[in-house]
């Protein structure tokens, strides 16, 4: 990989990084952020009927998931700005073989080629 490709790996990892951490703010607080009371209308904190208290859960779930989900990716980014250093950037961290530039351009951060990637994620499910 040429030094210009890398480069241009590093720019989309740490403009990826600065949009997962301004989202992270964002979802954290919502995902942090108080159900029922007056905003909702009610004097507690308790929502009232049943299907509002199913709703602020769902909502609450998703948030979070949502939470992991950009602190996986900030992870993700993070250990890839760490291989581009190290110069390791690029190599499938399981077979060592380049991963094709369309992968890394669709998943900057991938740190597996397609083949390893499903391989592991198929001993995941197992």
């Amino acid at each position: 990989m040429t030094q210009s490709e890398l480069d241009n790996y590093r720019k989309k990892l740490l403009d990826l990084r600065r949009r997962v951490l301004d989202h992270f703010g964002d979802v954290a607080g919502e995902a942090l952020r108080p159900t029922g009371g007056e905003p909702s209308g009610n004097l507690s904190d308790v929502p009232v009927h049943p299907a509002d208290l199913g709703a602020d859960n769902f909502e609450e779930e998703t948030s979070l998931g949502l939470l992991e989900n950009e602190e996986a990716i900030l992870e993700e980014t993070e250990a890839a700005l760490k291989r581009l250093d190290e110069g390791r950037f690029g190599r499938c961290q399981q077979c060592g073989r380049e991963i094709p530039h369309e992968r890394l351009r669709a998943i900057p951060y991938t740190a597996y080629c397609v083949q390893c990637a499903k391989r592991l994620q198929d001993n995941l499910k197992a």
